[in-house]
């Protein structure tokens, strides 16, 4: 039988061992910049110095909203970037976007955010890249364009209640431009031809209305469904917001006026995946880029709606 202890190695009896002395350090001297110091002349070959000097020369003159001489600082720095560096590369393109939609270039910056598109690697670059064309449609005017890809946003992040309050508006938005009414002059023609296109027109004045209507009913209804459910983890000035968000959808409801049995089969279908398992926060970092399309929002929505034979 061996006694307890006695099976102990001798190395744990033996004094410390003497630790190495340290190693002598030169003291940090840390680099010290004069103010704007990116403004001077360039005086160096070195391509990661100039990248820096440029990216700094365009965030100064963007934030100064001198979007051309922003522009011509981002195009020079672009030329400078690595080509595994995509971060500071993406970053440069949408700067430069963001450049041509406030020179009035919309194309231009469109044409930058399909560069984008086909980068983006993962969840946070693609809703980084539809914030950014959301905000480009916008600023021009298109309604229609904003609203296809905020539906994206909404397919990406399904339960984020400000991405669909966000829809809405747009929606309620653009019905309230098609019911506005048109006058459009012109020189005088056979009237019964023109009663003709006039019809024609009309109709499908109306038939676009309706369906931006349901999509605002939907819509508002989708996210009054999410704030409420959010509501009980929520304070502060967070829960106001939620709160007079609540009050908005409510009284958007009422403008728009849906049958109580319309609005009962609306709420049904988008109660459906409002399930406590699904809506942990594991699950709101979106669906996944595979696939994602405006069909994602129709499929899963809108045809659904349509299928409920929800009355106009």
């Amino acid at each position: 039988m061996e006694v307890f202890g006695s099976t102990f190695d001798d190395s744990v009896f033996e004094g410390a061992r003497e630790k190495p002395s340290a190693v002598s350090q030169s003291p940090y001297n840390a680099k010290l910049c004069e103010v704007e110091w990116f403004s001077e002349n360039i005086d160096t070959e070195d391509p990661l110095e100039k990248q820096k000097i440029f990216k700094f020369r365009a965030d100064f003159a963007y934030r100064r909203k001198n979007f051309q001489e922003a522009l011509n600082a981002y195009t020079s720095c672009i030329l400078y970037i690595p080509d595994g560096n995509l971060t500071i590369r993406r970053d440069i393109l949408e700067g430069m976007a963001r450049c041509w939609c406030h020179l009035g270039r919309r194309e231009e910056a469109l044409s930058l955010t399909e560069i984008l598109k086909n980068d983006a690697s993962n969840t946070c670059h693609l809703t980084c890249l539809l914030h950014l064309t959301t905000n480009i449609h916008e600023h021009f005017g298109d309604l229609r364009g904003q609203i296809e890809i905020l539906q994206q946003l909404c397919s990406l992040h399904p339960y984020h209640q400000w991405y669909w309050m966000k829809l809405a508006e747009s929606c309620l938005h653009l019905l309230q431009t098609l019911s506005a009414p048109t006058v459009t002059p012109g020189p005088p023609q056979d009237e019964e031809a023109d009663g003709h296109k006039g019809a024609r027109i009309q109709e499908r004045l109306k038939g676009e209305r309706d369906h931006v209507w349901l999509k605002a009913c939907m819509c508002f209804v989708r996210s009054r469904l999410l704030l409420r459910t959010l509501k009980g983890q929520q304070s502060s000035f967070v829960l106001q917001n939620s709160e007079r968000a609540m009050r908005k959808a409510d009284e958007a409801l009422q403008y728009l006026e849906p049958r109580e049995t319309t609005l009962q089969r609306i709420t049904e279908v988008m109660l459906e995946d409002l399930v406590a398992e699904r809506m942990k926060e594991d699950h709101l970092d979106g669906e996944g880029l595979a696939g994602l399309s405006l069909n994602d929002f129709q499929d899963r929505w809108w045809n659904r709606i349509l299928q409920a034979e929800v009355l106009i």
